[in-house]
């Protein structure tokens, strides 16, 4: 297998800067725009916390380990991002099914119909920021960009010890095209 200099030198080194460049600029756009969504709903919820009510609508209850691991973050930061969506009633906390002694974080009533508005408002935004692309384009552009992050994500598990064959953190078109 070519180590890294070996393929970015049989790459084009213009298209790999503009890349790059392309990725910085969607990167301060995003953060910019925080990609949050249209109307009311505007700015109104985190990438964080967008990211873990996501995860547990899709996963179900989950311990804080689960739920780190699943996020590729560590426990301590699952924990500090968690606490204001138990504060404010979108996350709570229960006891594990199978072990009463172990806690487990599930999404609540209130936090689902939440984060389906935050959905919608955000859908509502790819839509228009993608109006004049084609269904095709629409859906080439996210399976690049999801198959991007999960190289992102693969190399970070690998530069982090774990296995690089290990399921991206973030996957899936919601994520690719909301996060």
């Amino acid at each position: 297998m070519p180590n890294s200099q070996d393929m970015t030198t049989a790459l084009d080194p213009g298209l790999l800067d503009a890349l790059q460049h392309q990725l910085a600029v969607f990167a301060r756009r995003a953060e910019q725009t925080r990609l949050a969504g249209t109307g009311q709903l505007r700015n109104s919820m985190d990438r964080a916390a967008y990211l873990l009510l996501n995860r547990l609508d899709q996963e179900g209850p989950m311990g804080v380990k689960a739920l780190a691991a699943g996020m590729g973050i560590d426990s301590s930061t699952v924990t500090r991002q968690v606490a204001p969506l138990v504060d404010t009633g979108l996350v709570k906390r229960t006891s594990h099914p199978e072990d009463g002694r172990a806690v487990v974080l599930q999404l609540s009533p209130r936090g689902l119909a939440r984060l389906d508005e935050v959905r919608s408002s955000r859908r509502q935004l790819m839509a228009e920021i993608t109006e004049g692309w084609t269904p095709d384009e629409r859906e080439s552009f996210c399976t690049l960009l999801t198959r991007f992050n999960t190289a992102l994500s693969e190399r970070q598990l690998g530069h982090a010890g774990h296995a690089p064959n290990e399921p991206a953190a973030d996957h899936g078109p919601e994520s690719a095209q909301t996060s």
